[in-house]
């Protein structure tokens, strides 16, 4: 029991905190509804899971860490839409959270809107695993340059290792990548094929890239994804 007429000591207080169960801090993520609205611009689109794992890595980013993405299944998330998120500590993965889309009877009983999705994360464990010495990014003055590529995959494939095989052939010049689209037709596709389609925005820190330069980055971030995945451009 802490004393109530003067201030506990240094020593009371690191007890009474090393009693205390772990409470670390987490991040949690909503979304639900139009994730871009549609106007002169284009057509608009609603929120998905990959909006919930890109919150994610937004987290992580934040505090220098980097994250592991793979396919996970935890409730409340829907079994086939659900990522889990890792990081690695002292040579060690250690799982600090999930994203993904919410199971349609968890929707249901929460009376949330369909298709509602959500990320929760540990932030104390990202903080560990990231570098406390971030430096603020530069911003380059050139302009960006978008390629999107649409890729036939087999749908047992998850979208994230299409990414990474995307963003690592891509190379330095490559500032974001988008996954925008999701399609499944037997006819088009054949059975057990689906279609992602991937927005790619490159950028020079010291000049306009060409055309030659964003096309040949992109073929290069196709051509990885189909040695790695066996990703094929849809025709």
């Amino acid at each position: 029991m802490l004393p109530v007429d003067r201030r506990p000591t240094d020593e009371e207080l690191a007890e009474l905190n090393a009693a205390l169960p772990e409470q670390p801090r987490h991040a949690a993520v909503v979304l639900a509804g139009a994730r871009e609205q549609s106007g002169w611009w284009g057509k608009g689109r609603p929120a998905d899971w990959a909006d919930a794992v890109e919150s994610a890595r937004s987290v992580a980013r934040e505090a220098g860490a980097e994250l592991i993405i793979r396919k996970g299944q935890y409730g409340p998330w829907h079994p086939g839409r659900c990522a889990e998120l890792a990081i690695t500590v002292d040579g060690a993965e250690r799982v600090v959270g999930h994203a993904g889309e919410l199971h349609p009877r968890v929707v249901k009983a929460l009376g949330l809107p369909a298709r509602t999705c959500a990320m929760e994360i540990d932030l104390d464990a990202v903080e560990k695993a990231g570098d406390a010495t971030l430096t603020a990014p530069r911003i380059s003055a050139f302009p960006v340059a978008t390629q999107d590529v649409a890729l036939v995959v087999d749908a047992f494939v998850p979208a994230v290792d299409v990414e990474a095989a995307l963003r690592e052939g891509a190379g330095e010049l490559l500032e974001s990548i988008r996954l925008f689209d999701v399609y499944e037709n037997v006819e088009q596709l054949g059975e057990g094929r689906k279609s992602l389609a991937y927005a790619l925005r490159f950028r020079a820190s010291d000049r306009t890239l060409t055309v030659d330069e964003a096309s040949a980055a992109r073929d290069a971030a196709v051509a990885l994804a189909g040695e790695r995945v066996g990703a094929e451009l849809r025709s």
